[in-house]
């Protein structure tokens, strides 16, 4: 199961990355979660952008038969949607609330298994 979570993760991540997600990430925070495995992570550049943005990712959990836990209608306006999918959380932010909250920075055990920012 682990893997196939993770290869979902990766493909997220890419499919974010292929949709202009800027400085995209993948986190394992299953040690310190009992409540999720990965979070990925990544910076849209306007509420329109975060609105094509989602769309695309909720098309490709339908083809994946990925249910989202949460509903995501009317949280563009706060800059930040997070979609909850059980093993993994999606966060799509925009620059202020990512500087804001630095997520990666708060969960800095995890462990980075996609990471498009340079290094």
């Amino acid at each position: 199961m682990g893997d196939t979570v993770k290869n979902k993760v990766l493909e997220i991540a890419t499919l974010l990355e292929e949709h202009r997600g800027e400085e995209t990430s993948a986190l394992y925070v299953g040690e310190m979660s009992g409540w999720t495995d990965y979070f990925i992570i990544t910076t849209v550049t306007s509420s329109t952008h975060m609105r094509g943005v989602l769309r695309s990712l909720l098309v490709y959990l339908g083809e994946k038969d990925i249910q989202p836990l949460n509903r995501t209608k009317g949280l563009e306006s706060e800059g930040w949607v997070l979609l909850d999918c059980g093993d993994f959380i999606v966060h799509l932010m925009e620059k202020e609330q990512r500087r804001f909250y630095e997520l990666e920075k708060l969960w800095f055990k995890s462990e980075i298994i996609y990471s498009s920012k340079p290094s």
